[in-house]
């Protein structure tokens, strides 16, 4: 038994632009958040080539330990709460799996995602048969909503309904952005989050757990992104791949520092 939503983020830019913004907020976001024997380290990232689809492969692991609930902690034997991610970039189509080896087949994380040039208007982009696609909910993620963000979440800085790009005039974004800025190129993440929990007792409130945490980090990481455009806006592919290499060297070295930060989950 598994537990499917699917996730729409509608955003002011490109499926073209988003490309950029999505590998350069990833990698900001991990340097962010991680340090003191905790947060992100990458094994692999390298492109790849099967069957009809070519792209970019990584593989990461996730430290954890204090992320988790409380709850989990108690039962969960030490050095268990380890995670690795492997996400396979074939955009304007990805795909990514989590896993825990102590918990083996009985737990993981998809994440497929298309992203679409349109306001998130299609219906069954994932091709799910249709048994499966009457079960799956469908939510929409608003970035200028700002009661859909935590407290705790909230920064000024990261505000789309203030913030204003210099470089490509986008932005503050009001309730009704999507219907009022026609000269503005719009595009749609259809995030398609597949969650399987099997731990006797816990299943349904862990599955649940999970997809507010995954709504809850793609409405952050998409603010961010917007929010940071005009750090990525101009950048090339191989600034991107570049800066992914020093990343990966930087995120080894503030996991080694006793700054304790957390980590975040899969966004790709």
């Amino acid at each position: 038994m598994v537990l499917i939503k699917e996730y729409r983020v509608v955003l002011p830019c490109s499926v073209e632009e988003y490309q950029v913004g999505q590998l350069f907020s990833v990698a900001e976001a991990s340097k962010n958040e991680t340090g003191g024997g905790e947060g992100i380290q990458v094994l692999r990232n390298e492109p790849y080539e099967k069957e009809n689809e070519k792209g970019q492969f990584t593989h990461k692991v996730y430290y954890l330990e204090s992320k988790v609930p409380q709850f989990i902690q108690v039962f969960a034997p030490a050095g268990s709460l380890l995670f690795h991610e492997q996400a396979w970039n074939a955009y304007p189509y990805c795909r990514t799996i989590v896993t825990n080896e102590y918990m083996k087949d009985n737990f993981f994380i998809k994440i497929e995602t298309w992203h679409k040039p349109d306001l998130g208007s299609l219906e069954n982009v994932h091709n799910l048969d249709e048994e499966t696609w009457k079960s799956v909910e469908v939510i929409p993620i608003d970035i200028t909503d700002n009661s859909q963000v935590a407290d705790s979440d909230y920064k000024p800085d990261e505000d789309p309904t203030t913030f204003k790009s210099v470089k490509t005039g986008r932005g503050p974004l009001g309730p009704n952005w999507k219907k009022e800025l026609t000269d503005c190129p719009r595009m749609c993440a259809y995030k398609l989050v597949t969650v399987k929990f099997k731990w006797w007792g816990m299943q349904t409130k862990m599955e649940n757990f999970i997809h507010m945490q995954e709504k809850r980090i793609f409405t952050n990481f998409h603010r961010q992104l917007f929010c940071w455009i005009d750090k990525w806006v101009e950048l090339t592919m191989e600034d991107i791949r570049q800066m992914e290499m020093e990343t990966q060297k930087k995120l080894d070295e503030l996991r080694k520092q006793g700054d304790c930060r957390g980590t975040t989950a899969a966004t790709e």
